[in-house]
């Protein structure tokens, strides 16, 4: 029996290798082979794209602190590293169906009892007399024993008999000890059901630990978005202060020209719109900066230290490296989104394995061994051994179709988790398609900004300096103030955008060094770039 039992497990784990799954084949790219190309665009190397981390993109240090502050306590992160032990918990549960359950019990038992029963029995004597004369023959009885008394008279003798009584009692009692080991209805994975359930479960972990990945890359992102834009708001605000002081001393001097007869009144009134709306964006840019620092508290999750914020965007732009983008648009397949898209793909895939194996009989096992004996001494002596094994195979006759239709549903998902899976790499496509137009452009417009500021600058001087001078009118200097505050303030806008491009890029761009691109769809490597397997 012991010979069978080994037969049926070796051949259970020769075929538990099956599986009805089909083969996973990466689809081809639904998008264009090569990112694209012409006058919008930058001469993009053909080097594939590295491994990046943010320190290779925001050099500034400040900005470095701040990203790690979050990294340690943005809620965002939070979730999703709780996420991943989730899902991991999920597949180490579904992965224990491959192995039994073993069970193991002890027990000692003991029952006893007795009754006891009194016999009596009452003995009598009897006496007689024969021949002549007179005389009394006398028997006494007792219990146990019985004695006869002697007649006396003339002819004759007296005789007794006696018996003797019993006492009967029994009892009874015993014990008995057992030691077990067992599994109970461990199904034997021939069609390789459990084993495509736990390759789902893993590549729903792998694309959740994306997903984490993907959350971190937005988080960053975010971070030097907000840091940016908290640098563009402070040039804004030395602007408008700049203009509320000019236009300060034009109120002033025209105001005096004005009393001395010199200037209209129209002119105090046009100089006094400059100075309150440079007010007004004065106040606007105030509440900006508050409002930027409560975005990155909110992202950072912590409170941020005011030396850690930049002064001004010109200071900042050039703390923000650019990205070399490669032609091969399958630098795609490394972002985060991509990723995790693909491993639901993957997840959804095994599962149809799972819905065929459901067509098919399922074979159980159920075994026990131990020892069993009234002794304690004697419960691993050889004659105490005992066990019994029980295979059982079961095949739903009757289902009504809902193993097909089971099956059907698991294709239907792995159609929509496919298409899914393309839309995110046409978006991706289309993102970093977008951010390579805009980086091939920006620096042309943000030199033409830069050449209308200074433009502008020059104008103003010397227009103001012609109307102190008498030489000019004031609707001049008035309209080359408005022309250089308009462009002072279209030059931070531009740089604004050039270094959130920069930033979008490395969103879009974003490689993961954890992850191996291979023509199977992607594979988790370890620090040194070996492929990691899931054995925890």
């Amino acid at each position: 029996m012991m010979r069978s039992l080994v037969l049926i497990l070796a051949a259970s784990t020769a075929l538990a290798g099956c599986s009805l799954a089909p083969k996973y084949a990466r689809t081809e790219l639904p998008v264009p082979p090569s990112l694209p190309v012409g006058d919008a665009y930058l001469r993009q190397s053909e080097a594939t794209l590295p491994a990046i981390t943010y320190r290779d993109v925001f050099k500034d240090p400040r900005l470095q602190q701040i990203i790690v502050q979050a990294l340690a306590n943005n809620r965002d992160l939070r979730v999703a590293a709780a996420n991943i032990a989730s899902t991991r918990a999920q597949y180490r549960i579904q992965r224990a169906d491959l192995l039994p359950q073993v069970d193991a019990s002890g027990r000692y038992s003991y029952s006893g009892g007795g009754n006891g029963t009194r016999n009596t029995v009452t003995s009598g004597g009897t006496g007689g007399n024969t021949g002549t004369g007179t005389g009394t023959g006398t028997g006494t009885g007792g219990t146990g024993t019985g004695t006869g008394g002697t007649g006396t008279g003339t002819g004759g003798v007296g005789t007794g008999t006696g018996s003797t009584g019993s006492v009967v009692s029994s009892s009874s009692s015993n014990s008995s000890f057992s030691v077990d080991l067992g599994t109970t209805a461990f199904e034997l994975d021939l069609f390789g059901r459990i084993r495509s359930l736990t390759s789902a479960a893993l590549d729903r972990y792998f694309a959740t630990e994306a997903a984490a990945r993907a959350t971190r890359l937005t988080l960053v992102g975010d971070i030097a978005d907000a840091w940016l834009t908290y640098a563009s708001d402070q040039s804004l605000l030395k602007i408008a202060q700049d203009t509320v002081t000019s236009s300060q001393r034009s109120v002033t001097l025209t105001n005096a020209r004005l009393r001395g007869g010199v200037a209209p009144r129209t002119d105090l009134r046009q100089a006094q719109q400059i100075l309150f709306t440079a007010q007004s964006d004065l106040a606007q840019q105030r509440t900006a900066l508050a409002q930027d620092v409560n975005a990155l508290q909110l992202l950072v999750g912590a409170p941020v230290d005011a030396s850690l914020l930049p002064t001004s965007i010109e200071q900042a732009l050039p703390t923000v490296a650019t990205l070399p983008a490669g032609l091969d648009s399958s630098i795609l397949l490394r972002r985060p989104d991509v990723v995790e898209s693909e491993y639901q793909l993957r997840a959804t895939n095994a599962e149809i394995g799972a819905a065929r194996a459901e067509l098919f009989p399922k074979i159980s096992l159920t075994g026990i061994l131990g020892f069993a004996s009234t002794s304690l001494t004697s419960l691993f002596s050889g004659g105490a051994f005992n066990y019994s094994v029980a295979p059982s195979v079961s095949y739903p006759i009757f289902r009504a179709g809902a193993g097909i239709a089971g099956v059907a549903y698991s294709k239907a998902q792995r159609d929509a988790a496919l298409a899914t899976y393309e839309k995110t790499i046409q978006t991706a496509f289309q993102e970093t398609a977008d951010a390579l137009a805009r980086q091939g452009t920006i620096a042309d417009q943000l030199k033409a900004n830069q050449n209308f500021s200074a433009a502008a600058q020059d104008t103003y001087r010397l227009t103001d300096a012609r109307y102190r001078g008498g030489i000019d009118t004031f609707l001049s200097s008035l309209d080359a103030q408005r022309s250089l505050y308009t462009a002072q303030r279209n030059l931070v806008a531009t740089q604004l955008v050039g270094a959130s491009n920069r930033v979008t890029l490395y969103r879009v761009l974003g490689g993961d060094s954890t992850l191996e691109a291979t023509a199977d769809g992607p594979r988790p490597v370890s620090a040194n770039g070996t492929p990691r397997a899931e054995t925890n």
